[in-house]
């Protein structure tokens, strides 16, 4: 039975409150993972984005079970909707004709995102039982490495020369035999030796009239991309320019394919969803993940951490006499090493985001530095007036609260000049600075907060 008969049950299922995928995934997790007749009446008619959703929610045997009972009976265009992990997780159930075949339907940059996530074996079945142009595109897209634009172009096109009529290209696309994307923006105008030298949007070329030569009315293009490039250097591209598509060319500038907006809003959210992980020192945080997965990502970082925290505790330790002598100092060395880690991390959040959009370069870091080490010694100034008079007042020391404000003016303006220069100086070394600038950041407050402001005490209050 195809799922698509059940749509009339899908109807009356869709009516459930707002969420139906998590209802729907709560039901198939109550009902039993073996009730294919339920699975069916519960996914059909639903849209390819929601019946991802569910087999997202539920559990990853549910999941499987439902590949492996209905799978042959779901609509291709799920599977590249689905995150590469749970998609890695099921592809095995599914049978291997089913996945070629689905991948016969999907653009080619969904079919390559679907067999990237295909484990060898199963690889080499899937693609025999697909067609041979969908095979070769699919290799092709493989070859290149992940994350890089010709992971993300879709090899389909539409492409006209320099001296078409639009009456000719729109002629030519309304024939059964064109083989065209099933969404595109634009018609890209080549020369003789297919290289792309303008395009023209289609809603201009509709207005056009029949007569009006294609390189009449082309726009030139803003950017070429290279298959090699990285996704989020075309991101970037896209961005700069406000395109929908730009043109994927090879190494003597020919035309290979097409990058869409659809795939760069995924990367767009991916690699800001990454950069915020890892700037927490968390590489990964899938729903689906276990608790060791989870524990080996974050473990070594902590670690990292654990060290840092050592090492200021050392320094409290070189200091432990004056803090004897003056229980107050145990009190407050808490105070500036936390306002200082906090500016620390404000200006290190400035500095990655920066870095990631591409604001932040080797030719405007010495004005991004001063503004920051600037904006931390006025707020530095600020709350040393406040932590100053709120300690003149509680401990009734003129000199204590002199050594707290100069501390709070110290560790906040180096706070502001590590938050910026940790990330450039890991970005000049090769290393992310989003994965363990946190970690040095913090480690530089603590340590210039206990150590100005236990050295100031014990200079100015001691000595």
């Amino acid at each position: 039975m195809s799922i698509e008969d059940e749509a009339p049950a899908a109807e009356q299922i869709r009516k459930v409150p707002s969420e139906d995928s998590g209802y729907i995934a709560r039901v198939i997790g109550a009902a039993g993972d073996h009730d294919a007749p339920l699975m069916r009446r519960l996914l059909a008619g639903l849209d390819v984005a929601d019946i991802a959703d569910v087999i997202e929610h539920v559990p990853l045997e549910t999941a499987r079970t439902i590949a492996r009972m209905v799978g042959r009976d779901l609509p291709a265009e799920f599977l590249p909707e689905l995150s590469w992990e749970r998609r890695e997780e099921i592809l095995p159930e599914l049978p291997s004709d089913y996945v070629g075949q689905a991948l016969d339907q999907l653009d080619t940059d969904d079919a390559a995102a679907v067999a990237a996530d295909i484990d060898e074996k199963q690889l080499g079945e899937v693609l025999a039982a697909a067609d041979e142009d969908t095979r070769l595109a699919v290799e092709e897209a493989l070859s290149f490495d992940e994350e890089t634009a010709g992971r993300l172009m879709q090899r389909e096109y539409v492409a006209a020369p320099e001296g078409a009529m639009v009456g000719d290209v729109i002629d030519r696309m309304r024939l059964e035999s064109a083989e065209l994307p099933d969404v595109f923006f634009e018609i890209y105008v080549v020369d003789p030796m297919m290289r792309p030298i303008g395009s023209v949007n289609v809603s201009k070329l509709m207005r056009a009239t029949r007569e009006t030569a294609v390189a009449d009315i082309m726009a030139p293009l803003k950017a070429l991309i290279r298959p090699e490039m990285d996704q989020e250097e075309v991101a970037h591209t896209f961005q700069k320019y406000h395109m929908a598509s730009a043109p994927v060319v090879d190494e003597a500038g020919r035309l290979t394919g097409t990058v869409t907006v659809d795939d760069i809003v995924d990367v767009i959210s991916e690699e800001g969803e990454e950069d915020l992980l890892k700037l927490a020192g968390v590489s990964e945080a899938a729903q689906t993940d276990s608790v060791f997965k989870s524990v080996r990502a974050r473990a070594p970082w902590l670690l990292v951490n654990l060290g840092t925290a050592l090492a200021a505790s050392g320094v409290i330790r070189a200091f432990e006499d004056s803090i004897t002598e003056l229980v107050a100092l145990a009190v407050l060395m808490p105070i500036v090493a936390s306002m200082g880690g906090n500016a620390g991390t404000q200006a290190l959040a400035v500095a990655v985001r920066a870095i990631a959009a591409r604001d932040l370069t080797e030719s405007n870091a010495p004005r991004y530095v001063l503004r920051e080490a600037l904006t931390a010694m006025s707020n530095g100034l600020v709350f040393a007036l406040v932590l100053s008079g709120v300690v003149a007042l509680w401990f009734h020391n003129g000199l204590l609260a002199l050594a707290i404000g100069l501390a709070i003016m110290i560790n906040f303006t180096c706070a502001g000049l590590a938050g910026i220069l940790v990330p450039l100086t890991l970005r000049r070394l090769g290393a992310d600075p989003a994965v363990s600038s946190s970690v040095f950041v913090t480690f530089v407050t603590d340590i210039v907060g206990f150590m100005a402001f236990l050295g100031l005490a014990t200079l100015i209050l001691l000595s």
